[in-house]
């Protein structure tokens, strides 16, 4: 049996780490020494492992929780597994997307703002840099 700083150094996590995910139910002790320490069974270090890995393929704490359960229940996880990727690079494409066209109006912008001169607020306007570019679009 395993302390919760043995089975983070042994599945290679901080321990603050570990202690988290018992905190949320991601793991669960095997049992308590009479010191009132939580124990864990060799096999958690496994099951950490996979959440780090998981966690590096871009799986959130809830969807690696539940790939988890259909495990624990007999069940295969990985219908889940593939659709939840297959979403997650959907949303991954998507965001590439907007970053690259937020990139190309920021460089707009700056190369529009390097041909006009500082101005001062005068009421109607805060920044007319900024307003420049809004009014544009």
């Amino acid at each position: 049996m395993l302390t919760v700083n043995q089975l983070a150094k042994s599945s290679g996590v901080p321990a603050h780490v570990a202690r988290y995910y018992l905190r949320i139910g991601l793991i669960q002790p095997a049992g308590q020494r009479e010191n009132g320490y939580r124990v864990f069974a060799a096999r958690d270090v496994a099951l950490l492992r996979f959440v780090r890995m998981a966690k590096q393929l871009g799986y959130t704490l809830n969807e690696i929780g539940r790939i988890i359960s259909h495990a624990e229940h007999g069940e295969s996880p990985c219908p889940d597994v593939r659709e939840i990727i297959r979403n997650r690079i959907q949303e991954n494409r998507q965001k590439i997307d907007d970053m690259i066209k937020l990139q190309e109006r920021m460089e707009h912008a700056v190369a529009t703002w390097d041909e006009m001169p500082d101005g001062m607020p005068d009421g109607d306007s805060i920044c007319h840099l900024i307003e420049s570019v809004v009014e544009q679009t």
